[in-house]
């Protein structure tokens, strides 16, 4: 496994930096909206990646963690008129990734996108996102999607992944898919976000069972699923990591867990993330181990010193189980 990114590039500075930190690799999108893109932009785009000396390990498909109401393909979810163009035109770019060699895409699979509520203090002032239930709208107003079932929502996402999981299989490209973030109890906002517990994305990876069907498996998501995470939170990436459907890491913290918590530096929360970066070692993991969502801290770029700070928390743990 190594050191990542999906921090996007907002200038060829960035990716200079990225290199000059030592993220070699790194998940970039083309410019321009997803649903646009050609089979030429992609190669474009990786070739500009290329020319500063990193590699384009993945793209992000046009099915983003934001609500259904901006989404670029929403019919997909929505069973709508256009789901089987939609499809196909996820299909066609997973085609268009594998002809430019690009090994790996990441998607979600998301109607009410990212709940959270007022961002906290944190370490020295930091200001950290956060979610508490009790600070929430409880009955808020199901949005695009409206009350769905359980069973519908299972129904219409195992109608994507029969049709997208050979395509991706014979052209060698692995899908990984985002947990619900956070976990939300049944029909809020309409919807029962069946990938934000465990056992939902246990059964979704043994949907239509294929090895290059998996997760982008978000350690901060799947930390807000639990009870208490620093001691679940490692039978659980053993159980994904041993059958092979952990195809990226998002190498997030929190403290608290299951409906009341805060995203933390990955050093300050309940999980131990140098024990949690051991057993993906144990497990065979040999992708990207990425910082994910990060605190808001002080100074004039606060968010670009905040990664890079989680860069070198990464490569340190990386480079002692290297040498142990």
């Amino acid at each position: 496994m190594y050191l990542g990114t999906q921090v996007a590039a907002r200038d060829d500075d960035d990716y200079r930096i990225f290199a000059q930190l030592g993220v070699k690799h790194i998940s970039a999108d083309p410019p321009g909206k997803p649903s646009s893109w050609t089979l030429s932009d992609i190669e474009r785009h990786r070739d500009k990646v290329e020319s500063f000396g990193l590699i384009l390990d993945m793209i992000q498909l046009p099915l983003p963690s934001q609500p259904i109401e901006k989404a670029s393909y929403p019919d997909i979810l929505l069973a709508g008129p256009e789901r089987d163009r939609q499809i196909d035109a996820v299909c066609k770019m997973i085609e268009n990734v594998a002809a430019a060699g690009i090994p790996a895409v990441k998607y979600n699979l998301n109607l009410i996108g990212i709940p959270r509520t007022p961002d906290e203090p944190g370490r020295g002032g930091s200001l950290n996102a956060s979610f508490r239930w009790d600070k929430t709208d409880q009955q808020a107003a199901p949005g695009l999607a409206g009350v769905l079932s359980e069973d519908e929502n299972w129904e219409r996402i195992d109608y994507f992944l029969e049709r997208v999981v050979p395509v991706a299989a014979s052209n060698r490209v692995r899908l990984a898919c985002h947990p619900h973030d956070p976990y939300t109890p049944p029909g809020y906002r309409g919807v029962t976000r069946v990938l934000g517990t465990v056992e939902g994305l246990k059964k979704f990876v043994l949907m239509r069972e294929n090895p290059y069907h998996g997760l982008n498996f978000c350690q901060g998501s799947i930390g807000e699923m639990l009870e208490n995470p620093g001691k679940e939170i490692d039978d659980i990436i053993r159980w994904f990591g041993e059958r092979g459907k952990i195809f990226n890491v998002h190498f997030r913290n929190i403290r608290g867990g299951k409906l009341s918590f805060m995203e933390t530096f990955p050093e300050e929360g309940d999980m131990d993330m140098f024990r949690s970066a051991r057993i993906y070692k144990e497990v065979g993991f040999k992708y990207m181990l990425m910082p994910d969502h990060v605190p808001t801290v002080s100074g004039k770029d606060p968010t670009a010193t905040a990664f890079a700070f989680c860069y070198g928390y990464i490569a340190a743990l990386l480079q002692v189980l290297e040498s142990a």
